[in-house]
């Protein structure tokens, strides 16, 4: 049975958790009029304006970050290194910048459109830009309701047991210092 994620689900206090928690969750996109999906495989929590290695670290703002001051439940998608479209989830209440990178999905719909997508390059989902090209997210998402109809997340009854979770530090914030430390990514072991 498939259940689209409400408000409530967003809109905890604990990033760190709903990273967890996001695991073998569903990223469903309707875009062009193609349906993509893919089951959450790997996520990284971003704590806001007390974690060194989240956009908003000490209470900054920008016209590029501003969506992570919304709601929980609304996309914050940026641009990494000119080319790279990636796709976070917004958490907590409006006002605390909690977000969720997801950084990688394995594809369960759509994958002729997953394929062309990615082509000429391999039709792989495994990193942060990578599944954003395949599911047709970009920047223009970024502030986007993912309790919509564009971008959305279902609970699809698909429970992730303890034993098959790896947790670690991040990936690309050694600039954060002890913060780059911190158990906040999750992955779903191979």
């Amino acid at each position: 049975m498939s259940r689209k994620l409400d408000r409530s689900f967003y809109t905890r206090p604990n990033v760190v958790h709903i990273a967890r928690e996001l695991l073998g969750k569903v990223l469903v996109t309707e875009i062009g009029g193609e349906r993509t999906a893919g089951t959450i495989s790997e996520t990284e929590a971003y704590a806001g304006s007390i974690d060194r290695a989240s956009h908003a670290f000490g209470g900054r703002r920008t016209q590029r970050n501003e969506p992570m001051y919304g709601i929980g439940g609304t996309a914050y998608v940026y641009l990494c290194y000119g080319i790279h479209h990636l796709f976070n989830v917004v958490t907590n209440v409006a006002g605390f910048p909690h977000a969720v990178l997801i950084r990688a999905v394995h594809p369960i719909e759509g994958i002729d459109t997953i394929a062309d997508r990615r082509s000429p390059a391999p039709c792989t989902t495994g990193g942060p830009g990578t599944l954003s090209q395949a599911l047709g997210i970009r920047t223009i998402h970024s502030g986007l309701d993912l309790c919509g109809d564009t971008i959305w997340i279902e609970d699809r009854g698909h429970l992730v047991p303890k034993r098959s979770v790896l947790i670690g530090p991040r990936i690309g914030v050694e600039y954060a210092g002890d913060d780059a430390l911190l158990p906040y990514r999750f992955r779903i072991a191979p």
